[in-house]
């Protein structure tokens, strides 16, 4: 965990809330969102690392490279350098100060006019021309029943052997790995110095916001959306990397 401002240390569940109201992408959130991602994420910075491999790999002169929910830009910022030429970076997000942050954070990357950052939902982003497509903790906070259109979209949209990454918490069939596992990611958070009240508060918040799905249904649901092999690339704890081939 880095030292940093601690204006930016995320504070936003360590004290007791009366009504709480379910977890949003707003300002207070997008202020400390990456001190968040680095505490709360098991295997954040591998997944970065992952993405960068995988822009070096898959992306193609010539086409698209689309983050959806692209919150502070992080992964932009990660993978530009990696970019062949005449590569454009499309980063998507919903939240407008999640898109501030995010515009303000990219200010440091150098020729970036292969950068393009949209403030719009990806239920309403055309996917075209698209060699890669990132979705780094995305898929699970978008309602079960839109998840099938919006892959089956990235697959009409992606070019020939284009590569769809996902990362995404998940939750598990068996009762006992799930039990397991739920009690490693909080023993995860109170390392990370949250409090017991904090993780707690949280996880009420995010409740009805963040719906995970399985990793077999994560599969079936890249199949039937047009992509004809997904593998499972990395997993610390509860989260998993996946990557979907069309």
């Amino acid at each position: 965990m880095k030292n940093r401002d601690s204006s930016k240390v995320d504070k936003v569940y360590a004290k007791p809330i009366s009504e709480l109201q379910d977890f949003e992408f707003n300002s207070q959130v997008a202020v400390v969102f990456q001190d968040m991602l680095e505490r709360s994420i098991p295997g954040y910075f591998v997944m970065l690392e992952l993405t960068k491999l995988l822009t070096e790999r898959f992306a193609k002169p010539n086409t698209n490279i689309y983050d959806l929910g692209c919150s502070l830009g992080e992964t932009i910022k990660h993978v530009h350098a990696s970019l062949p030429n005449n590569c454009q970076v499309i980063g998507v997000e919903k939240s407008l100060p999640m898109v501030e942050q995010c515009k303000a954070n990219l200010e440091s990357v150098q020729n970036k006019s292969n950068i393009a950052i949209r403030h719009e939902d990806l239920l309403d982003t055309k996917i075209e021309n698209a060699s890669l497509v990132i979705m780094n903790l995305t898929l699970q906070f978008i309602p079960l029943e839109d998840r099938d259109a919006v892959l089956k979209k990235i697959a009409n949209g992606l070019t020939d052997d284009g590569l769809l990454l996902l990362y995404e918490k998940v939750t598990f069939e068996d009762a006992d790995e799930q039990l397991l596992l739920d009690r490693l990611y909080f023993d995860f958070k109170l390392a990370n110095g949250y409090s017991k009240l904090e993780i707690a508060q949280k996880r009420e918040a995010l409740e009805n916001v963040l719906i995970p799905d399985t990793i077999p249904e994560l599969k079936r649901r890249t199949k039937r959306s047009g992509f004809r092999k997904t593998e499972v690339i990395s997993q610390y704890l509860n989260f998993v990397g996946l990557i979907a081939v069309k």
